[in-house]
């Protein structure tokens, strides 16, 4: 059985060393690779076309939005996670941003592979 590649963004070393531990311990989700800021994550999107995107809101040199917009150009069909202490911001009366699939607070990060599932079984 294959897995699910993952392509993980967060310019916190701390959060993407969690993130790598959940990803690599799980039975249907793996790491393709990591990226530190927005660009990088644009970057390593079009050079390991993974099948979900998990991107930090707050990033230097452009932002989780920022990339998952430019994602979304060319990876139309990949579901993309925001992944965010402000996950908030988005509830409410305030929408989901069109690029992103899912927001997920950071204060649910144990809950993070259940809801990589469920977006890329949507």
């Amino acid at each position: 059985m294959s897995k699910y590649r993952i392509l993980v963004a967060d310019d916190s070393a701390q959060i993407r060393k969690i993130l790598c531990e959940i990803f690599s311990n799980h039975e249907k989700l793996e790491l393709c690779d990591e990226a530190v800021d927005g660009q990088d994550a644009v970057n390593k999107a079009r050079a390991c076309a993974p099948d979900l995107v998990v991107l930090d809101l707050s990033m230097p040199v452009m932002s989780g939005l920022e990339a998952a917009s430019k994602i979304r150009q060319f990876l139309p069909t990949v579901p993309i996670i925001l992944f965010t202490m402000h996950a908030s911001l988005f509830e409410g009366t305030h929408a989901k941003p069109a690029a992103v699939t899912r927001v997920v607070s950071k204060t649910e990060i144990h809950k993070l592979p259940q809801h990589a599932l469920e977006v890329l079984a949507a």
